[in-house]
C-alpha cells in the first residue's frame, strides 16, 4: 500500500532525498546546468555550491522576473543562516528603555491627544482578556489610527526604534492574540477605522476598513434594502481585521466556507518597512501569480497591518430552522454526513451540534422560551424557497429518523425559526450561568467529519474524569467543535492539561489544533506536531523576509525555539 504523505511522514524525509532534476523540466535543467557550472568555478571553499544556491533563484526568476528574484535573494539569505535540520529563529532584540521613551514621545507629537492613551489601566486592558488564559502583558502605549496614513506613521516610528507593534480591534480573540510584549509594545488599536467605504451592489462586494464589525456590515446592507450579506459569522463583536488575521469562520461555514475561501478579494496592508501594498484588483477572480491576499489571511498581524479590505458578498437566501435529538453523538454525526451528501446537502446553511450537557445548561438557564430534553441535538438552517425548504426538511427528517432521532421539530414561521435558533445562540451564556463563581475556558479543534464522533466521545470521557463542568457545541458539518470548560482558580492546571490532551487527540486523528480561533500564544506549541518542522520553517522564512526585525506581533503564531520558557498563563 502506498505511503500517504502526511506532515508526520514528510518530517522524516531528508532534504537530500529530493533530486533537483525531478523538480525541473528538461529545458530548465539545461539552463540550470549551464548556470551552475559557471557558479561553481567561482564558489569559495566551504561556501554554497552554485547548484544549491542558484536553484531557487532560477525557479523563481523563471516565473516572476526581477522582482521575484529580489524576494528570492531575501528568502535565500534568511534560509541559509541555519542548517536545514534546525529551526529558523526570529529576532528578539528590541529598543532599550531609553529608546522606547523616545518612541513614545514621537508618537505623542505625531498624533492628537485623542488618538493616544498611556493610562496604566487602559494599557493593561488592551493587553489582556477575560476569556484568554495565555499570559497578560500591558502595552507601553496605545495609538488609535484613523487612516492608512496614520498606520504608516506608527510603523515608521516602530521601525526607527525597533518597537513591537500589536494590532487590536474587536478584542474577541481567545488565544492571547492581544497580549503586549515584555520589551514594551505599541498597541495599534484600529477600532476607530470602522468605516464602510464603498458598496458595489452590482458586483456583490464591499470595501471596508478593518475595525468594522461583520454584524454592522450585514445590518447596513439590510437597512439599505440590499439583498446581500457577508456570510462569515465568527461571533458577536468580531471585526474584519481580526477575522482576516485569524482566518475565521463560524456557523455558516458548512455552506459558505471560511475566510480562507474567496471572501476577501483584496487587502491593503502596511508592511513592516512602512510600504503600503494592495494585494490585487477588485475583479472576482485573477490568475496573477500566487494569491498574496491569502498570505495575510491567518497571519495574525505578523506580516503587516491590514487597513482596508474588499469583501465578496452573497445573496441573502430565506431559511427555516429545524432540530433533531439523538441518543448519542455518533448517530447524530452519521445523520449529518448522509444529509450533506444528499440532493439537498447544498441547502444546509448551518448544521450545529449541542451536546446533552449544553442542552441541559440552556434548559436550566431559563434563557430560551422552550425547554428541550437534555440530549445530543442537531440544529439546522435550511435555505431556499418555500418548496425547496419543505422538500429538504422532509429529507432531513427521514434521514435523522433513520439514524435514531427521537424527535424532529421544524419551525414553520420566521418567528419560530428565530426562537429555535436562539437556543444555539444562548450556548455560551447558558454555560457560564451554570456556576457564576467560575471562569470559562473556550477552545476549539477540528477533525475530518468522520472522526468527530470519536473525538467528542473521548473528550467527554476525559473531561468527566477531571470533574470539570463542561459543555460542547460544534459546527458539526465541517468537523469543528468547541469545548466550554468551567474552572475555579485552583483548577487552572487541570483545565490546561485537559485542553492539551484534547488538542493532541485531534492532531492524532488527522485534525488541527484550531478550527477557527487562530494560534496566538495559546496554540503555537502544537504547530511542529501538526504541520511538521519543514512547514513551520517555511512560515518563519516568509516572516523573516517580510519582517526582518520581527516587529509585527512578535511572540504570536510562530513556535518558540526548543527549550524556551512557556508562559504560565494567569
Amino acid at each position: 500500500m502506498a505511503t500517504r504523505l502526511t506532515p508526520r511522514v514528510l518530517r522524516n524525509v531528508k532534504p537530500t532525498s529530493w533530486s533537483k532534476d525531478s523538480l525541473l523540466s528538461s529545458s530548465a535543467r539545461r539552463r540550470f546546468s549551464s548556470s551552475s557550472k559557471s557558479s561553481q568555478s567561482t564558489a569559495g571553499s566551504g561556501g554554497q555550491t552554485g547548484s544549491s544556491s542558484q536553484l531557487p533563484k532560477l525557479l523563481l526568476v523563471g516565473v516572476g522576473g526581477a522582482a521575484t528574484f529580489a524576494i528570492a535573494e531575501r528568502l535565500l539569505a534568511s534560509a541559509s543562516k541555519e542548517p536545514k535540520s534546525h529551526s529558523i529563529e526570529l529576532p528578539t532584540t528590541y529598543a532599550s528603555p531609553e529608546e522606547l521613551a523616545k518612541a513614545i514621545d514621537e508618537l505623542k507629537a505625531a498624533f492628537p491627544e485623542s488618538q493616544i492613551n498611556t493610562k496604566a489601566e487602559a494599557l493593561r486592558i488592551h493587553g489582556s482578556s477575560e476569556v484568554s488564559y495565555h499570559g497578560d502583558t500591558a502595552h507601553a502605549i496605545i495609538v488609535k489610527p484613523l487612516s492608512t496614513e496614520d498606520v504608516v506613521k506608527v510603523v515608521n516610528i516602530s521601525k526607527k526604534y525597533k518597537i513591537p507593534i500589536m494590532p487590536y480591534s474587536g478584542a474577541t480573540s481567545l488565544e492571547g492574540h492581544i497580549a503586549g510584549h515584555p520589551a514594551g509594545s505599541i498597541c495599534l488599536d484600529v477600532s476607530r477605522m470602522n468605516k464602510i467605504i464603498q458598496i458595489n451592489e452590482q458586483d456583490a462586494d464591499i470595501i471596508v476598513q478593518p475595525g468594522v464589525q461583520w454584524e454592522v456590515i450585514n445590518q447596513t446592507l439590510k437597512d439599505k434594502g440590499i439583498p446581500l450579506f457577508f456570510p462569515l459569522d465568527p461571533g458577536p463583536g468580531a471585526t474584519i481585521g481580526g477575522m482576516i488575521g485569524t482566518g475565521c469562520s463560524g456557523t455558516n461555514a458548512v455552506r459558505y466556507g471560511t475566510a480562507r475561501g474567496e471572501w476577501f478579494l483584496n487587502v491593503t496592508v502596511v508592511l513592516p518597512n512602512g510600504e503600503v501594498v494592495k494585494t490585487r484588483q477588485r475583479a472576482r477572480k485573477s490568475s496573477t501569480g500566487f494569491d498574496t491576499t491569502k498570505l495575510f489571511v491567518g497571519a495574525e498581524g505578523t506580516l503587516g497591518i491590514v487597513t482596508e479590505a474588499t469583501l465578496r458578498l452573497a445573496p441573502r437566501v430565506p431559511y427555516k430552522v429545524a432540530m433533531a435529538q439523538f441518543p448519542n453523538v455518533e448517530k447524530a454525526v452519521d445523520a449529518v454526513q448522509e444529509i450533506l451528501t444528499s440532493t439537498y446537502g447544498m441547502n444546509m446553511q448551518c448544521v450545529e451540534l449541542l451536546d446533552d450537557n449544553m442542552m441541559a445548561a440552556i434548559g436550566n438557564s431559563g434563557l430560551g422560551d422552550k425547554t428541550h430534553p437534555a440530549r445530543d441535538t442537531l440544529f439546522f438552517k435550511i435555505q431556499g424557497d418555500a418548496k425547496t425548504v419543505k422538500n429538504a426538511a422532509d429529507v432531513v427528517k427521514s434521514i435523522t429518523k433513520k439514524h435514531g432521532s427521537s424527535g424532529f421539530d421544524f419551525a414553520a414561521t420566521d418567528e419560530e425559526a428565530d426562537d429555535m435558533w436562539q437556543q444555539r445562540k444562548y450556548a455560551l451564556m447558558s454555560t457560564m450561568a451554570i456556576d457564576p463563581t467560575t471562569r470559562c475556558w473556550t477552545t476549539d479543534v477540528c477533525v475530518p467529519v468522520s472522526k468527530l464522533p470519536q473525538l467528542v466521545r473521548e473528550t467527554k470521557e476525559d473531561l468527566a474524569t477531571t470533574g470539570l463542568t463542561n459543555t460542547i457545541v460544534g459546527h458539526v458539518g465541517d468537523g469543528n467543535f468547541h469545548a466550554l470548560i468551567l474552572f475555579h482558580e485552583n483548577e487552572f492546571q487541570a483545565v490546561t492539561d485537559a485542553v492539551h490532551r484534547m488538542v493532541h487527540r485531534a492532531i492524532a486523528l488527522d485534525g488541527t489544533c484550531t478550527g477557527e480561533h487562530g494560534i496566538g500564544l495559546g496554540k503555537k506549541e502544537y504547530l511542529n506536531e501538526e504541520l511538521g518542522e519543514g512547514t513551520v520553517r517555511l512560515m518563519k522564512t516568509v516572516k523573516n523576509a517580510i519582517d526582518p526585525h520581527n516587529l509585527m506581533n512578535p511572540t504570536k503564531l510562530y513556535p518558540d525555539p526548543l527549550g524556551a520558557k512557556k508562559s504560565s498563563g494567569h
